[in-house]
This record gives structure tokens, C-alpha cells and sequence, in this order.
């Protein structure tokens, strides 16, 4: 399930997570300084900055499993207290998992940002790299208009309740405190699977030369993979080099549209993904419209573009029980329809 969450000081929700960290990189950035960004891994830190780190974790836990959102509020940096709404939205959508459960803490992350005004694009190398890149231990974040500061981030494994979570929580240092500055609680699964089953599953369309069901299933993988999408590991890195291998070139990619011709009307698309919905799996297209005021035109014209993919790509009826069609006028409001693979003719 996606996360909700305020990222920082920002309103803006993460880049996608099929960023990709080319395995050189690492090296460039290590030569400049102009960067001006430092990561500690918890082996780096001193160790009363760790435990610091770790205890607050837990106490934002505890409060969110009690739905304690006054007081989270209250901890939290100033522009993430005055825009409180997403992070009490996740608390609430979370609370059967998080109440009663319990939460193991992997080893923190310290993010020390410096210079005089916002990075428009942070990044952050942590761990140890090897000649290839990341090893099994380190981590790479990439935050979009980060304030100067110093930053925590603690992944909080979450078991024992409705479903098991995982909890990652972005902190900034106040004085001596540390306010809470990112929440984003996902699930392990997507649809009753885990990482590996979506893996796996990629690995056995590809060998069918089913590379769109294939490219969007690793696609899934890697959303389980990480929990953020601001960051990568050594595990997402390995899938990224699947994907480029199965990309589709009939795709709309990187903010790109791809023209679907449906009932004699050409349809700008713009993107595709999947959507777990409890144990279903389901494949969203969204298209450019001009107006969706009118639901029952929408409505049709969503149908359409529904049939006209699957006519286009009749491998996705092997891979997902039904499409999602959202028709997005220039304001951004859109106009969704679902419809089950088994009623689409």
C-alpha cells in the first residue's frame, strides 16, 4: 500500500521509485565538495547519538499505536505541525496494525545537509561501497528541497498486529531535540505477496516474453523493496538492472504520453502502474481529458481506453484482475472507473 506521509518540509510526495542510482555515482560525489551532504551509517555514529535516535523512534511509535496525534503533532518541525493532515491520515489508516504490535529498530541513519538555503536535490551516500556500488549494508536517500539541517531516519519493522508494517520515520534536530519530520508506513505485501513472490512472478512472464507484465510486476517488487521511496539499497540496484532489461518501448516513460487510439479517438496516456486493493492486483492507466465534469462521458470514454488497451496488450488479463481507467482534466482533477477483468469483452 502506497505511504502517506509528509516528506519534510514539503508538500510534495517523493520522486518515483524507479529512480535510478547508476553504480558509479558514488564515486563523483565523493570527489566534490560542493555537496555539502554527509551520512553516518549507525556503526559511524557516536553511540549516545544512536541510542538518541533509536529511543525517539520507539516513543513515535508508541504514540502513533495509542493514536496519540496531538502529541505527534506537537514533536513535530514547525511546517510538517501546520500541515498535519497526511501523517494523521497514515496514523488512523494504521492503527489495527500498529495497535498491539511490536517494532523492531534496524540500525539508524544520520543526514547532515549544510550550506545557507534549501538543496533542490539532496543525496546521500551512507554505508560502505564497493567497486560495484552498494553492499548489503549501505543505503542511498535522495530528498527533494531539503532544508540545511541535521536528520535522522529509523525503519521500524512492525509485527504482531492486523498485518506487519514497516514504519520509516524522517527526525530533524531542534536544539537538543529531535522533531519529527517524514512518516510513512507501508505494508510488506501488495495483494497477499511479498517482494520475492512479485520477483519471481517478473522472472516467469519475462520467460513467456510477457515483458510488459514482466516490467510492471518488478515494478511492484522494487515499491516492497524499499521503505521509501527516496531511498535505495543494494537489493533495489540489482532490480533496477531487471527492469531496464524488460522496459517496454510502448510505455509512456519519464512524463512522456504514448497516443491510444480507442473508438475512433486518439487518447494522450501518460502512465501506468499497479495498485494493490486488498487481495486484488489491478494495472491504473491515467490519460489526459479535457473536461471530466460529465461522469456518464467519462465514464464511457473510460471503457473505451480499457478495451483498447487490453486489445493493445492482452498479456496484462494473465497478470492482474482488472484495469483502472482515471481520465485527468489540465487541472489535475480526474475521473476514475474500475472494471474486472472477467466484464471487459
Amino acid at each position: 500500500m502506497p505511504a502517506e506521509a509528509i516528506p519534510l518540509a514539503t508538500a510534495s510526495q517523493p520522486s518515483p521509485r524507479l529512480r535510478r542510482h547508476r553504480r558509479w555515482l558514488w564515486l563523483l560525489l565523493l570527489g566534490s565538495a560542493a555537496y555539502a551532504q554527509v551520512c553516518q551509517s549507525a556503526a559511524e555514529m557516536e553511540a549516545s547519538e544512536r541510542s538518541a535516535l533509536e529511543t525517539t523512534a520507539k516513543r513515535y511509535f508508541d504514540l502513533s499505536a495509542r493514536g496519540d496525534i496531538s502529541a505527534l503533532k506537537l514533536d513535530s518541525i514547525l511546517p510538517v505541525a501546520s500541515s498535519f493532515g497526511g501523517i494523521e491520515a497514515a496514523i488512523k489508516a494504521n492503527q489495527s496494525a500498529f495497535n498491539g504490535a511490536k517494532a523492531a529498530v534496524r540500525p539508524p541513519f544520520l543526514l547532515i545537509a549544510d550550506g545557507p538555503e534549501p538543496l533542490a536535490r539532496a543525496e546521500f551516500l551512507c554505508g560502505v561501497f564497493g567497486k560495484l556500488g552498494q553492499t548489503k549494508d549501505s543505503a542511498v536517500f535522495v530528498l527533494p528541497n531539503l532544508p540545511p539541517g541535521k536528520y535522522g531516519v529509523i525503519i521500524l519493522d512492525v509485527n504482531g498486529g492486523s498485518e506487519p508494517r514497516t514504519l520509516t520515520l524522517v527526525v530533524q534536530q531542534i536544539g537538543n531535540d529531535w522533531k519529527l519530520a517524514g512518516f510513512y508506513a507501508t505494508s510488506a505485501r501488495a495483494a497477499g505477496h511479498d517482494a520475492a513472490w512479485f520477483m519471481q512472478s517478473a522472472r516467469d512472464f519475462k520467460t513467456k516474453s510477457q515483458n510488459h507484465n514482466a516490467w510492471l510486476y518488478f515494478r511492484e517488487a522494487v515499491a516492497l523493496s524499499a521503505p521509501v521511496d527516496f531511498m535505495s539499497t543494494q537489493a533495489t540496484d540489482k532490480l533496477y538492472d531487471e527492469i531496464q532489461a524488460t522496459q517496454p518501448a510502448d510505455v509512456p516513460l519519464n512524463g512522456n504520453s504514448v497516443d491510444l487510439s480507442a473508438a475512433g479517438k486518439v487518447y494522450h496516456w501518460t502512465e501506468i502502474f499497479p495498485l494493490a486493493v486488498g487481495a486484488d492486483l489491478d494495472v491504473v492507466v491515467k490519460y489526459q481529458a479535457g473536461d471530466v465534469s460529465d461522469s456518464a462521458r467519462s465514464f464511457r470514454e473510460n471503457a473505451a481506453v480499457i478495451k483498447a488497451l487490453l486489445m493493445k496488450f492482452p498479456e496484462l488479463r494473465d497478470a492482474f484482475s482488472g484495469v483502472v481507467a482515471r481520465a485527468v482534466d489540465p487541472s489535475g482533477r480526474d475521473y476514475g472507473t474500475l472494471m474486472a477483468m472477467k466484464d471487459i469483452k
